[in-house]
């Protein structure tokens, strides 16, 4: 557990949560780093389709295996030891998959990183909710959520600075940017005291807990589902833009940018909606519905050049909300008001299932049958998310009228 000083919180809780924020967004430029430079990967290491797929699941391994031990060990030590130890893995990871000539070893690489990558997204959230005071914890959070959108988007921006060095070169500049932001994570933070930690069985206690009960699974499941269709549609959507529709390089990095920026305004738009007293279920299903319906339009061969990317930029835009639903039910679906982080690690380790299984199977599928595959393959991951979503409703309806 990690807790600010009253003072400090009290003086500048926004900078915090900025500098907080930012080490999430710098994480996630180590997702998108990979659909941006695929093409040149796979060409240098060798790569298929299929092969090439896994530089972005071997990515959330960690996360889907060991979410929950790492959020121990942040409980253990402390977030902000997690939070900076994080980062230099990450920088580490990045720095030898520069030089790694093997496929076998810049999946290890990978694997690296995506252990830092875990250890920033659980630390981070606890370090926000102990920088903000009540009253703007909850706009903080909300800030915090769109991390992933805002990092995937900026440094698919940067897709010139890769024609210039490289993938090795880029990997490189990221690994200098990693070091330096957990040099200034370090100096930030150094007014920052731990609270004592729970106790190791008292935790494991907790998570099993979590683990017997249905409300968790539920959320792990979604989040799952959500991130294995978006992954799914967006991995390789820089590839099939310069592939398929002869879009240059540099251009198609810079369309699915764009495309990845519209999920932070879904972002914004779910919270809105839901202050609004739209149903949690309800948005679900529309917005798990639009995102069928728009990964069949990206990857159908009838679809027209011009359409793909606004078909990518409405699927993102309705995607962007699935999440803050599912953060904001997890008070909700915990089993007990003292099983919330245990229940949104389940909720992270289901988003890193999704993020192993989307690419994976996406590859595939277009490796054997070709570009038009992933969009059944899309509505496959939507079907499984709308049966998890009918229960979802029935519980969320009981919880509110107080039958569970």
């Amino acid at each position: 557990m990690t807790a600010l000083p009253a003072a400090v919180a009290a003086r500048r809780p926004w900078p915090m949560v900025l500098l907080f924020v930012g080490a999430g967004v710098v994480a996630a430029f180590q997702v998108g780093k990979v659909p941006m430079a695929m093409a040149e990967m796979q060409r240098d290491l060798g790569l298929g389709l299929s092969a090439a797929s896994w530089l972005m699941s071997a990515f959330a391994v960690v996360g889907a295996l060991a979410g929950a031990p790492v959020g121990l060990l942040a409980d253990r030590l402390g977030a902000r030891r997690v939070a900076l130890a994080s980062m230099i893995v990450l920088a580490a990871g990045a720095a030898i998959g520069a030089g790694a000539t093997a496929p076998a070893a810049v999946l290890a690489t990978r694997v690296v990183e995506g252990l830092g990558f875990v250890g920033v997204t659980v630390a981070a959230p606890a370090l926000i909710a102990a920088a903000a005071p009540s009253e703007v914890r909850e706009r903080a959070m909300a800030l915090w959520a769109t991390f992933m959108p805002v990092g995937m988007t900026l440094v698919m921006l940067a897709a010139p600075l890769l024609g210039e060095i490289g993938w090795r070169g880029f990997w490189l500049v990221n690994a200098v940017l990693l070091a330096g932001y957990a040099s200034l994570l370090a100096w930030g933070t150094r007014g920052i005291r731990l609270a004592k930690a729970q106790s190791s069985p008292a935790i494991l206690r907790d998570v099993a807990a979590a683990a017997a009960a249905a409300g968790p699974w539920i959320l792990g499941g979604l989040f799952a589902a959500f991130s294995a269709a978006y992954f799914a549609a967006f991995s390789f959507l820089p590839t099939y833009l310069a592939g398929r529709l002869q879009v240059a390089p540099d251009s198609a990095s810079m369309l699915s940018a764009l495309a990845v920026a519209a999920s932070a305004a879904g972002n914004l738009l779910g919270g809105q909606l839901l202050v609004r007293g739209m149903r949690p279920a309800h948005l679900l299903f529309a917005s798990f519905g639009v995102t069928a319906a728009c990964g069949v339009a990206m990857f159908h061969p009838a679809t027209a050049a011009g359409g793909v990317v606004p078909a990518a930029i409405v699927l993102s835009l309705a995607s962007g909300t699935i999440p803050v639903v599912i953060l904001d039910s997890v008070r909700r679906f915990a089993p007990r008001t003292d099983l919330v982080g245990a229940t949104v690690g389940f909720a992270m380790q289901g988003n890193s299932v999704g993020l192993i299984v989307g690419p994976a199977a996406a590859g595939e599928l277009a490796a054997a049958f070709g570009w038009q595959a992933i969009g059944p393959l899309v509505i496959a991951f939507v079907v499984t998310a709308c049966a998890l979503v009918v229960c979802f409703g029935r519980r969320d309806t009981a919880g509110q009228t107080g039958g569970g």
